[in-house]
């Protein structure tokens, strides 16, 4: 994203639990133009915190707006293509939050519409720019861990119950990013399985 002008440019949508650590860094790198949620009262408390924002319940009211470049989504993941592709459509770069879609067809047309406009599309694979994968990737390029046969990856905790979502949309993403980031390959074969192991 070019930030070539001083001016804030940046529209975030969705101030839940992740949305507003996007929301502060945003504001502190003086690229927050307009932050939205369909909580008012969120945005009251917003309003507060972040005086000069602009504040709005849909992101209708931004995605015309010439003077917005970019938007940055942390939404329920059910909402995440749809948001996407609107503001794709309408000439901005966007940041989304993993998941990309629920489907790997709304995936795809999500990059293509980012190609056929020239947009940034970019997912939050956070875990890739962390320190220790960025070491670890050296390592592994470098040779100095020699030829890797296996790769192993556990959640210890399972953090917030969501029922919009399962576990394999909230963390797996992570891993497999990281994985195929150190190991620059694709799979030949996937396999997978799982339960309803909780649902409140």
């Amino acid at each position: 994203m070019d930030n070539t002008n001083t001016q804030p440019f940046i529209t975030h949508v969705g101030l839940g639990y992740w949305g507003k650590n996007i929301l502060r860094n945003l504001y502190e790198l003086n690229l927050l133009h307009t932050a939205c949620d369909t909580d008012q009262s969120i945005l009251s408390e917003m309003m507060e915190q972040f005086p000069g924002v602009k504040c709005v319940a849909s992101p209708e009211d931004v995605l015309s707006d010439p003077d917005i470049k970019a938007m940055t989504i942390a939404t329920p993941a059910v909402t995440h293509y749809e948001l996407a592709r609107k503001a794709l459509v309408s000439g901005k770069d966007v940041f989304v939050e993993k998941p990309l879609a629920l489907n790997v067809k709304e995936g795809e047309e999500l990059i293509g519409i980012a190609k056929d406009t020239g947009r940034i599309l970019m997912v939050g694979h956070i875990l890739q720019y962390h320190p220790a994968v960025i070491k670890l990737k050296e390592l592994i390029s470098s040779g100095e861990l020699g030829k890797i046969h296996y790769v192993y990856s556990n959640r210890l905790s399972i953090g917030k119950l969501r029922t919009e979502e399962n576990i394999l949309w909230s963390f797996a993403p992570h891993d497999i990013s990281v994985i195929l980031m150190l190991l620059g390959e694709e799979p030949v074969k996937v396999s997978a399985g799982g339960g309803a192991m909780r649902n409140l």
